[in-house]
């Protein structure tokens, strides 16, 4: 969708007007009222709107106007919106009008935004209706006319400096759409080899340096955790690195970003039940996240050098693949009982952290995975789940949840010889891959707090609940919603760039 910022409202099919909640009218709404001879006037008093958030008022042929379509949206009370109310209204445009209209006019003129400049304001609803506009209809050939998308432009008029602040907010949407096109995409497309494929497609023309280990380099390495989990398969593994530095400083110590990229999982030898197991497709979302993300601090030309790496595998039952009562070796030298062949994303996890921040030596490491279906118990599909035995780390991913909306909440974390970490002790192993029923998404943060170096600063997030959604939402439709790109972005803008 092309997205642009006039200074005047262009000629379009329909108009959109934003109007505060219980408030003096724009003048906006006022200029369109008087050219429509006082019918909008009328329209909203017969309505009774009043301009509660996300409220909309639509008429047809409007008389004295050159749209054929009107929309008044709500504000809500103007000191409440902020940034994300903005990307809410942005997407319920979408919603309402994107198989409608194929241009869409917004006019913001006069429209009190105290929370954050008009220009901002323009620019993350601009944001929001892009997002909301992102569809994956590759593989649906009967689509009804009345059901295919038709917005195709979207201009934003009323707000100066718009441009300039949406301009970054672009490129992290492009971040967003690698994520979910990777996600979104099913198992017999895209699994370890055409997952990089797929994203040095998308990162190498931004000047991302790629590093991809195959099966031989990761078995000369002894990752001997994530080959384990990747037997089983016909696909072989990866382990893929993207690295940027736009600090300038080939010395600078750089943020660490580890993503599960299971590309289908069907539990292996512990397989998991027939029904709703086609969902596994997206077991890879944390991977998914750590590449748009890359792409996205890339696009924008992040003053930050950061590291992402993504651990990709397969997780398959045929007669190669490994068993319950296995033991492996992991990169860090560890041992592993490998109770269930289903918790497996830690296994694959273990041998990425480890040898990243060997390689690297960063000094603070997140990883992002769909680890446990415990997290989805505990959590729903609102929030990730956050474990770090780091407090400042944990408040700093904290805000970045909540000023992208994609929010976490810190979950309990045991220190090592703790009750919670004493659940993995193996009778015949340093420890075990699975601790009791309970406690599930606890001991799998448990397990991967064992991998990370001494010194560095490390936060695990279990994304399982929000990478994939049954219903809509206020900027992403039903299915993959990108989770992780923006809390990313924003969190090495607010904690690296700003100390640059």
């Amino acid at each position: 969708m092309k997205i642009h910022f006039p200074e005047a409202i262009p000629s379009a099919p329909a108009l959109v007007l934003v109007t505060p909640q219980d408030g003096p009218t724009t003048p906006a709404v006022e200029a369109v009222d008087r050219a429509t001879g006082g019918q909008l006037g009328r329209a909203l008093r017969a309505a009774e709107f009043v301009g509660r958030k996300g409220a909309t008022l639509e008429l047809l042929a409007p008389p004295g106007l050159d749209h054929d379509r009107l929309l008044l949206l709500g504000l809500g009370p103007p000191q409440e919106a902020d940034a994300l109310v903005f990307e809410e209204l942005g997407g319920r445009i979408v919603e309402v009008l994107g198989t409608r209209a194929a241009a869409v006019a917004v006019d913001l003129s006069g429209l009190p935004t105290p929370r954050l400049a008009l220009g901002a304001a323009a620019a993350h609803l601009a944001l929001g209706a892009l997002l909301r506009a992102w569809r994956h209809d590759r593989y649906r050939t009967t689509l009804k006319d009345e059901d295919r998308p038709r917005l195709a432009e979207l201009a934003v008029a009323g707000a100066a400096r718009a441009a300039e602040a949406f301009a970054p907010l672009d490129a992290v949407a492009r971040g967003v759409f690698l994520t979910r096109e990777l996600v979104t995409e099913p198992a017999n497309v895209i699994f370890p080899e055409s997952f990089v494929e797929r994203v040095r497609a998308a990162a190498e023309p931004l000047g991302l340096e790629i590093t991809v280990l195959d099966e031989v380099e990761m078995k000369a390495l002894g990752m001997g955790c994530l080959l384990g989990v990747a037997q089983g398969s016909v696909r072989p593994p990866r382990l893929l690195a993207l690295e940027w530095n736009g600090t300038g400083d080939s010395q600078a110590t750089p943020a660490l970003f580890v993503g599960k990229g299971v590309t289908f999982d069907t539990g292996g030898i512990s397989i998991k039940p027939a029904s709703g197991m086609e969902d596994m497709k997206w077991d890879m979302g944390g991977a998914a996240a750590v590449a748009g993300a890359m792409v996205a601090l890339a696009a924008r030309r992040a003053r930050a050098r950061v590291v992402g790496v993504c651990g990709l595998v397969e997780n398959m039952p045929d007669g190669g693949a490994q068993r319950p009562g296995d033991v492996v070796t992991s990169f860090s030298g560890k041992t592993v009982e490998v109770i269930n062949t289903d918790a497996e994303g830690r296994l694959v996890l273990a041998d990425a952290m480890a040898w990243a921040q060997q390689r690297w030596q960063p000094d603070v490491m997140v990883d992002l995975a769909t680890l446990t279906g415990a997290i989805i118990v505990s959590l729903g599909h609102e929030y990730a789940g956050l474990f770090t035995p780091h407090d400042d780390l944990a408040a700093q991913l904290s805000a970045a949840g909540d000023a992208t909306g994609e929010r976490v909440w810190r979950q309990p974390l045991g220190k090592p010889g703790s009750p919670y970490d004493k659940l993995l002790e193996s009778a015949i192993a340093d420890m075990k891959n699975v601790g009791p029923r309970e406690a599930g998404s606890i001991t799998a943060a448990q397990f991967l707090q064992r991998f990370v170096a001494d010194g560095v600063q490390w936060a695990h997030l279990d994304i399982a609940g929000t990478v994939w959604k049954t219903k809509p939402g206020p900027t992403h439709g039903k299915g993959a919603t990108g989770f992780g790109v923006r809390l990313i972005d924003r969190f090495v803008a607010q904690t690296r760039e700003t100390a640059a």
